[in-house]
């Protein structure tokens, strides 16, 4: 079976929960997180554009601090003035639209996530903004998560549906790897599932960072990356890309079970990684070149 290119990394990479667990040091000028990811990881998604506009300033720094790395990937979310409020103009567009071609310049853009709240179900509105979506972004590859079931099994000829992994919770899509366009972006959740109906609960409400988070901590035991493996290489034969998201982030539990997939989907090979993380996951350490 032939092998597509993978990319795999994690949903955002600057947490200070990851020192020391992940990143030996503390960020500081000069000391760049993102350069040390990188050295271990060939993508990664960037989340602080769902939240606000970045200068492009932001943009070039990150293509500085990965130049020793040209083919690693950033994936852009999508702010949320077009996913959840639907409500943006041409000023948006083109702010968004400037840091992406900061990134396709340099070929390190491996597409747009757009991520819809569980409540974008699909019906004929939904299709339709969608469709208005993908029309404004049409010049980049696009990755649409939808998290409500009634979007299960559905295609569309210019997008890449994401596959996601989270507790099973009301009407929520189930995990069915799928491809598009030659390619499958999958986002893993966790499966944390006592936590996942509190935040539900909870929304709204004031929370700390760890309380926004929790649902987010949950550590895939080694057979359940295995189960996970197996399905991902059913559609190995469907692409030619598959970018893996790890987002359970809480404490760098997304940061080992990264290392772990890449272990399982590489047929098994050592794997670099820094002796942070291998003090504070033992496990790891028998997959690890010495």
């Amino acid at each position: 079976m032939k092998s597509p290119k993978l990319y795999i990394g994690t949903a955002g990479w600057s947490y200070k929960d990851w020192h020391p667990s992940f990143y030996p040091f503390t960020q500081t000028k000069g000391r760049s997180w993102l350069q040390f990811y990188s050295t271990y990881f060939n993508m990664v998604e960037v989340n602080a554009t769902y939240y606000t506009y970045l200068k492009d300033s932001i943009v070039k720094s990150w293509l500085k601090q990965t130049e020793e790395h040209p083919e690693f990937q950033f994936t852009v979310k999508l702010h949320n003035d077009f996913t959840h409020k639907r409500n943006y103009g041409t000023e948006e567009i083109k702010r968004v639209k400037d840091n992406l071609e900061l990134l396709k310049a340099e070929d390190k853009l491996g597409g747009i996530l757009i991520q819809f709240p569980y409540s974008f179900d699909c019906n004929d509105a939904s299709i339709d903004y969608l469709r208005c979506l993908i029309e404004t972004f049409e010049e980049y590859n696009k990755f649409v998560e939808v998290r409500h079931k009634s979007w299960q099994n559905k295609k569309a000829k210019t997008v890449t549906f994401c596959t996601i992994d989270q507790p099973q919770v009301g009407e929520s899509i189930e995990f069915n790897p799928v491809a598009g366009n030659k390619m499958a972006y999958i986002r893993f959740h966790g499966r944390n599932t006592d936590a996942w109906r509190k935040s539900i609960t909870d929304f709204g409400k004031k929370q700390s960072y760890d309380e926004q988070n929790a649902r987010y901590q949950y550590l895939y035991s080694p057979g359940e990356l295995v189960e996970i493996e197996q399905k991902l290489k059913e559609i190995y034969d469907k692409v030619n890309k598959i970018f893996i998201v790890m987002n359970n982030h809480p404490k760098g539990d997304a940061v080992a079970n990264a290392f772990e997939l890449l272990h399982f989907l590489k047929n098994r090979i050592k794997i670099k990684m820094p002796d942070t993380i291998l003090k504070s996951y033992p496990r790891l350490k028998e997959f690890a070149i010495n």
